[in-house]
């Protein structure tokens, strides 16, 4: 218990800000995947919309805070009506966080209105460690926060789970957009049962048919299990959304205002033909 608490008390915030000196830093030293310049540019845009998500957060953050709470002052959820070892629940709270974003995430790609803020995310037509920062502020507030919430509830789950789960998570979103080349070896071990890089790069792909694809963010098996697994070799994806492929809708001022906007969007179907 003591380690979880000492896990704890690192900030979040903290621990973004030293993943992305590490993940960018290392980006540049080593031999990235693929190449693409303005490398600064790109990190200037989608860190504004960590910024916005930070300085609207001030505010949500509590609400999320005081709501689980609340849950869990009346006992209420799954978990409070068995008794299990702390690591269970730990290991359990996390596996139903991540189906719960799985489902949301599914989700977000069906219902239009969604879709329209989760787009910004797939924007990225050069993708890298800071495209984890790239996603729209009111998305993650008010989409997958309600995510959060209603797995708290059913399931009894408090903000010590909810922590490590983020701090799980976290590392494991750099990881997953970071522009490594990682060896293919890990898709067929570890990616039976984990959401390896080169498979969440497949869901980035600019094909729909691949876009509606590996959700899961920590465990591939949901995708497997829920017949959304696609694989495609890493080195033929091309990443970002066609109708976001101009420098104008690269920017973050852009991106910020595209929900409310009407972009057409351009779909392929050349993979089913």
């Amino acid at each position: 218990m003591e380690i979880i608490q000492t896990l704890l008390n690192i900030n979040l915030d903290y621990l973004i800000l030293i993943l992305i000196v590490i993940f960018f830093t290392l980006e540049q030293v080593l031999g990235t995947q693929f190449k693409f310049n303005n490398r600064l540019h790109h990190l200037y845009h989608n860190f504004l919309m960590y910024v916005a998500l930070f300085l609207l957060n001030i505010f949500w953050a509590g609400l999320i805070v005081f709501t689980i709470q609340w849950f869990n002052t009346q006992e209420i959820g799954l978990l409070y009506w068995i008794e299990i070892p702390l690591w269970s629940k730990i290991f359990l709270g996390i596996l139903m966080y991540d189906l719960s974003s799985y489902w949301f995430h599914r989700t977000a790609h069906y219902l239009p209105v969604i879709w329209r803020f989760h787009r910004v995310h797939h924007s990225d037509t050069t993708m890298d460690s800071t495209t984890f920062l790239r996603a729209h502020p009111l998305e993650l507030m008010l989409w997958f926060s309600v995510s959060e919430i209603l797995t708290s509830a059913i399931f009894g789950l408090d903000l010590t789970i909810l922590g490590v789960y983020y701090l799980v998570l976290f590392p494991m979103f750099f990881l997953e957009h970071a522009n490594f080349k990682y060896p293919k070896w890990l898709d067929n071990t570890i990616g039976l049962i984990i959401t390896t890089p080169n498979l969440h790069k497949v869901h980035h792909e600019q094909d729909e048919f691949y876009t509606n694809s590996n959700y899961a963010d920590i465990f591939i098996f949901w995708d497997r299990l829920f017949g959304t697994f696609k694989y495609k070799p890493t080195e033929q994806i091309n990443f970002g959304l066609e109708e976001f492929d101009e420098p104008k809708k690269q920017t973050f001022w852009y991106l910020l205002k595209s929900p409310f906007l009407n972009i057409r969007r351009i779909q392929s179907d050349k993979n089913n033909l």
